[in-house]
């Protein structure tokens, strides 16, 4: 198993969140690799943006249902759905590089595809599923690979900028993908799509640096046993665990404005308008994220950032409740922003943490399972309350989904568990580098590293 470069001295360099220094996006931006791979990872999400919002518009066309055309949405997540874990697995048993190169050019063939006129819908979600099987494990290669490049002092930075950086480019892809496909045609939106994905490949391959894999052959066992080890790590440390299900449900109850807006935009009746309406509603919850974040990143420190984590959690559903009086879209968008203002205070400080208590070896594989649960909540979210508006009102089905929502995460912040216990986990992960995994016995249970110590 190859060795985190940066696990050694740890204690020499603290965190963003702990250091004496703060890390900046000069300090961050300064380092080759990082740009490309942050590059990519926005060309990445523009493209991909760009045509989910499309494909939605052109399916609720076609269809008329908002069943249809939230599957049309959801369907991306079905591969994290039925085999996340495992596809994230291959990502420590090829070299992270080779990882990315080959499904970025494997979903470019796949999108290429659904340029060919008049497919059935049948087909488009086909393609959809088959091109959305290469993202679970680009996602996991390129979280793996993120400490390995900027290492432990920038990685809250890094995470925080590529966080903000996603938003932001799926408030343009969405505003941009609605657009075109109501003004003009999908398929510009689709041919954008199939060129960020070429261009993302070129930069991995110009710029990434070769490395040997994560998991050697030598420690491997079956990739089930691998995947299930992930599991192991992500719910058998209290603190993993406690920020996985936080971020699952907080997930499952954000997604549905984005996944219903095609329909909610189309209750105003104004068909000159539903595109707007449809790419306002979609936008909004990334821009109060890009907002959130910067704010939350910039003025308020580590410490006040923890104490925020549940007020701010509990407000990201909160805050869709008044969509129960049915206002008008440009309000619907208004209180979408506001949950997003939330999640964007909350996320970055929970994807750090969670990232920071993790080993080596095993990185790709808990972010798998944490891939998993959140695309998971959010299909399941987004197929329950479509089929729920296609049967009641859309404004009560989401207005009633956030009150539960609320609830749900209020007693979630009442359990979370204290900085103190976060700090430990912390610097137990930074003192250890992760061994490999003994390959279990027949009969007895998988052998996992623990990342930190019993604690209450």
């Amino acid at each position: 198993m190859s060795q985190d470069p940066d696990a050694r001295g740890a204690g020499r360099h603290r965190a963003t969140t702990e250091g004496e220094r703060l890390v900046t996006f000069r300090d961050l931006f300064a380092i080759r690799e990082y740009r490309a791979l942050y590059l990519s990872l926005v060309t990445n999400w523009v493209g991909d943006y760009l045509a989910r919002a499309a494909i939605t518009v052109l399916v609720y066309e076609q269809s008329k249902s908002v069943l249809v055309s939230a599957a049309a949405f959801a369907v991306s997540y079905l591969p994290w759905v039925i085999g996340g874990t495992l596809l994230s697995a291959l990502a420590e048993r090829y070299p992270y590089r080779r990882v990315l190169l080959t499904a970025d050019v494997y979903r470019m063939v796949l999108i290429a595809l659904l340029l060919i006129p008049h497919l059935p819908i049948p087909a488009m979600l086909l393609i959809i599923f088959l091109a959305s099987l290469g993202t679970p494990p680009t996602q996991a290669a390129r979280s793996a690979l993120q400490p390995l490049v900027v290492g432990r002092a920038k990685l809250p930075t890094a995470v925080a900028v590529n966080a903000t950086s996603v938003q932001a480019a799926q408030v343009f892809g969405y505003l941009a993908g609605a657009t075109l496909a109501t003004a003009i045609n999908p398929q510009v939106a689709l041919v954008i799509d199939v060129v960020t994905f070429a261009l993302s490949a070129a930069l991995i391959a110009l710029f990434v640096q070769r490395r040997p894999p994560a998991y050697a052959q030598a420690h491997r066992s079956h990739l089930l046993r691998e995947s299930v080890e992930g599991f192991r790590l992500v719910f058998g440390a209290p603190t993993l665990r406690a920020i996985a299900i936080m971020v699952f449900v907080l997930t499952m109850f954000a997604i549905v404005p984005e996944g219903l807006a095609a329909a909610w935009a189309a209750e105003g009746g104004d068909a000159a308008d539903r595109g707007i309406n449809q790419g306002l509603i979609m936008a909004a919850g990334p821009i109060g994220f890009v907002v959130g974040g910067l704010l939350i990143n910039r003025f308020i420190g580590p410490v006040r950032r923890d104490r925020l984590v549940r007020p701010l959690a509990v407000l990201s559903a909160f805050a869709l409740v008044p969509a129960l009086a049915a206002p008008p879209a440009p309000v619907v968008a208004a209180l979408v922003a506001v949950s997003g203002i939330a999640q964007g205070g909350v996320m970055p400080t929970l994807n750090g943490k969670f990232v920071l208590i993790l080993p080596h070896g095993y990185r790709a594989r808990a972010y798998g399972v944490m891939q998993t649960g959140m695309q998971f909540s959010q299909f399941g979210a987004v197929m329950v309350t479509g089929w729920l508006a296609d049967h009641f009102w859309l404004p009560m089905v989401v207005g009633l989904w956030s009150v539960g929502g609320t609830v749900v995460l209020a007693l979630l912040a009442h359990r979370w568990p204290q900085p103190a216990t976060f700090a430990a986990a912390t610097e137990a992960a930074e003192n250890a580098s992760a061994p490999p995994p003994t390959p279990a016995p027949l009969r007895s249970t998988v052998a996992t590293t623990s990342v930190t110590p019993e604690r209450p």
